[in-house]
């Protein structure tokens, strides 16, 4: 049937200007362009090879460069910081880069001074391409070109959208509601009008969008205002309130040409999921490799220094939900996997001699590596708890569940920041379960590098794991 829902489409798009959307895909180009300008320095020749450095650059620049997210991670950072987070992913291009020249052999085809010259100058180059970029955001919202709009809804939604809309082109809130009821984050010298009076607004002051941030409960209204507002040339845009929701990875996604609004959902899809998996897999075979003979040796003196398996292999919860087992060195007298599971406390006599250095240093979670390997746990995540810990813990604390969105971790966002160890009470947890819904709200690579960094520091210092 003609008009039918079925046949209706949308997608995801911008409300940037044009120069600024060539402008935030630059990146890529820029990194190419330094490529070719120190090849003409240096006299290389450009050849096949050449050719497909470039490629390979573009096309992994482009995957780091122009994600959707970076302009926001990026803005309103200190120079030190925003050249700091520039350089990181300019290291993971080059990183990229020399993998695939050592894999494939041809690292020796290039001249190592210009490759050199090349990747320690790119990031300055970037840098300036993330100047011009906000310097040309700020001349346009300062320009005759900037949009003139209005927000329809005085509320906090329509305030949060005042915050990140450029100022010059404000020209006033509309709402239903009279003055005295509206929300207090408004000032009431920027409420324009009533929504009946809309139409006849945009058409005198030249009006070029609109913004509709009413709750879902004014639908009907909001049709009808609609339907007045086609005889303006006015653009025309809903926000939902998105901030009447606690968001997990709170993101817009196309669902064969309709849109939805993720409210709770795993940062981990697409190529986050492969980046996320290919990093996981390097890290442990890496550390399995350099801990392989100290890990033999832990595993000698936990079975000549007391009875039982060297490993204890406790069920936890891993992603989704699903049961896995997961390994650690034993350093207890006692194997508990039961319905009841007592947690490890200061003073616990279960606890051997070598298991307290085992544990006070966190060597007793190495053949998690293992747990890694096999897809089961991530390096980076909230840590698994017990599966009786688990039953008890998400009938008390809301939202504890969430956290199985994503891999359980060897390390978390909760351990650096002081919640390692003993959680003897509700609130303890109730506030590790706080940091894992933040990681997994926050996630970026860059993080999971940085909480790896801090384990690092925690582990020497950090006096409450026992």
């Amino acid at each position: 049937m003609k008009g039918s829902s079925t046949q209706k489409s949308m997608r995801l798009g911008s409300v940037e200007p044009a120069v600024l959307a060539v402008l935030k895909h630059i990146d890529p180009l820029v990194a190419v362009f330094m490529l070719f300008v120190w090849g003409l320095i240096y006299r290389e020749r450009f050849g096949t090879a050449m050719g497909a450095v470039a490629v390979v650059t573009f096309v992994t620049a482009s995957r780091i460069f122009s994600r959707p997210t970076r302009e926001g991670e990026l803005s309103g950072q200190a120079l030190t910081t925003t050249f700091s987070r520039i350089t990181l992913e300019w290291i993971g291009v080059v990183a990229v880069l020399l993998f695939i020249g050592f894999a494939l052999k041809v690292s020796a085809l290039f001249s190592r001074a210009m490759m050199l010259t090349w990747v320690v100058t790119t990031p300055v180059a970037l840098y300036a391409a993330h100047a011009m970029r906000r310097r040309a955001r700020q001349l346009i919202s300062d320009s005759a070109y900037a949009p003139r709009y209005i927000i329809v809804g005085a509320n906090n939604a329509g305030f949060e959208l005042f915050k990140r809309l450029p100022k010059s082109g404000f020209l006033g809130f509309f709402d239903f509601r009279s003055p005295d009821r509206l929300s207090s984050l408004i000032d009431p010298s920027q409420l324009a009008g009533h929504c009946k009076d809309i139409a006849d607004f945009a058409r005198t002051h030249g009006v070029t969008s609109i913004y509709i941030a009413l709750p879902l409960s004014n639908v009907p209204r909001i049709g009808e205002m609609v339907r007045e507002l086609r005889d303006t040339t006015a653009s025309i845009y809903f926000v939902p309130d998105v901030f009447a929701f606690d968001l997990v990875q709170g993101r817009l996604v196309e669902i064969n040409g309709m849109p939805a609004l993720a409210v709770t959902d795993t940062p981990f899809y697409g190529m986050d999921a492969v980046r996320k998996r290919v990093t996981d897999l390097a890290l442990a075979c890496s550390a399995l490799l350099v801990l392989a003979i100290p890990m033999l040796l832990i595993a000698l003196l936990v079975k000549i220094t007391s009875k039982g398996p060297v490993l204890f292999r406790q069920r936890r919860y891993g992603l989704n939900g699903e049961e896995i087992l997961v390994y650690k060195f034993r350093s207890m007298t006692v194997c508990e996997d039961g319905a009841v599971v007592t947690q490890a406390t200061r003073t616990d006599q279960r606890i051997t001699p070598l298991g307290r250095l085992l544990r006070s240093s966190s060597l007793d979670e190495l053949p998690q590596l293992f747990n890694v390997l096999e897809g089961k746990m991530s390096v980076v995540g909230p840590r698994p708890h017990a599966v009786a810990h688990n039953e008890m813990y998400r009938k008390l604390i809301s939202g504890y569940m969430i956290r199985h969105k994503v891999r359980p971790g060897i390390t978390g966002l909760a351990q650096v920041n002081g919640l390692r160890g003993e959680t003897e009470t509700v609130d303890k947890m109730r506030e590790r379960v706080r940091y894992d819904l933040e990681y997994l709200s926050h996630w970026s690579p860059w993080l999971d590098l940085k909480i790896i960094f801090q384990t690092i520091l925690v582990i020497t210092r950090d006096k409450n794991a026992y």
